[in-house]
């Protein structure tokens, strides 16, 4: 039999770059860097080999590593000095993102992106404020956790304060209703209609985020996020979730995770003209370099397919702790 079609012609040596349909570029990714105001030396976070929590007089040298690697992008999560129901230090002016971004803005010439949430913030680790029986102690098994609506005042409160402070771009990751148009609305009353959101448009209630847990301190100390999180089941629900994001101002729409909800990042691709962005989240990091360990996986080899998988599925952004190691392969 006479073969016509040959894909394997396009698979030999030269050729085969040239006909590669998905590229990934330094330019592509977002670097995750945390600053712990409560330290005055680096810590290794043990369950993210590599990674580190740096001391706020270290966040320009740590953000100066990344950029040597070729990535521009950061972004910037804080653990605080101290804890409080509501989450105060998350929007005070002396807060550690706050100081973070200014000396990182004056110092580099990285993009900042800080992460508007309140979980590493409050005593109790929910992303907001607790509705009132929770806070008194006296509904453990309450069928809900956060007030959506009373958290809305707080989100505005930090986006601004990170504005103030000099980010480029502010990422809300509460999955909070209405929190786009909060933030949106607020940045733009204080004269920051330039500032970009990044939303957290699709966060999934996932089993993929234990290490960042211990990266930023940020567990809840009862109950879970199920109530304002994503059920990972869902799918049609992330295009509704997405599209109200969209309509109240959302600049960039970003899935969490990446690599489970691949699926998801391909149909935002399809629906929307917004640019993607993609959280290759820390259990996805983290599982990799465990098999890497036991040798049963080639790390740079499975860290740069993952990225390319994310990148083919349709996002423009990735924020990636691959971020540094391979861009310097690229």
């Amino acid at each position: 039999m006479e073969l016509t079609h040959r894909p394997r012609r396009l698979r030999q040596d030269r050729i085969r770059e040239l006909v590669s349909e998905t590229t990934l570029e330094a330019t592509d990714f977002i670097a995750p860097v945390f600053v712990d105001a409560t330290t005055d030396e680096r810590i290794a976070i043990e369950s993210m080999p590599g990674h580190e929590r740096v001391p706020l007089a270290e966040a320009v040298s740590r953000v100066e590593e990344v950029l040597e690697t070729g990535v521009e992008a950061v972004m910037l999560f804080g653990i605080p000095t101290e804890k409080d129901p509501q989450g105060s230090r998350a929007w005070a002016d002396d807060g550690v993102v706050q100081e973070a971004t200014r000396q990182v803005v004056s110092e580099t010439d990285a993009y900042v992106i800080t992460d508007v949430c309140l979980c590493e913030y409050t005593d109790h680790g929910h992303c907001g404020t607790l509705e009132a029986g929770l806070r008194e102690g006296e509904c453990a098994h309450a069928t809900e956790t956060v007030d959506n609506d009373a958290t809305l005042a707080s989100l505005e409160r930090i986006a601004v304060s990170h504005a103030e402070a000099g980010a480029d771009m502010v990422a809300p990751s509460g999955m909070i209703d209405g929190m786009v148009g909060a933030i949106r609305g607020a940045l733009d009353r204080e004269g920051h209609e330039d500032v970009p959101v990044m939303s957290y448009a699709a966060k999934y209630e996932s089993a993929f985020y234990g290490p960042f847990r211990d990266a930023a301190d940020g567990a809840p100390s009862f109950g879970d996020r199920r109530h304002y999180q994503m059920d990972p089941a869902n799918a049609r629900e992330a295009l509704r979730e997405v599209r109200l994001d969209a309509d109240e101002g959302a600049d960039v729409l970003m899935v969490k995770p990446a690599l489970p909800y691949l699926d998801i990042v391909s149909e935002l691709r399809r629906e929307f003209d917004h640019p993607i962005a993609a959280y290759n989240v820390s259990g996805e990091y983290a599982m990799l370099h465990a098999a890497a360990e036991k040798g049963w996986l080639d790390l740079e080899e499975v860290a740069l397919e993952s990225l390319l998988s994310i990148k083919r599925a349709g996002a423009d952004l990735i924020l990636t702790y691959f971020a540094e190691d391979v861009a310097r392969r690229l």
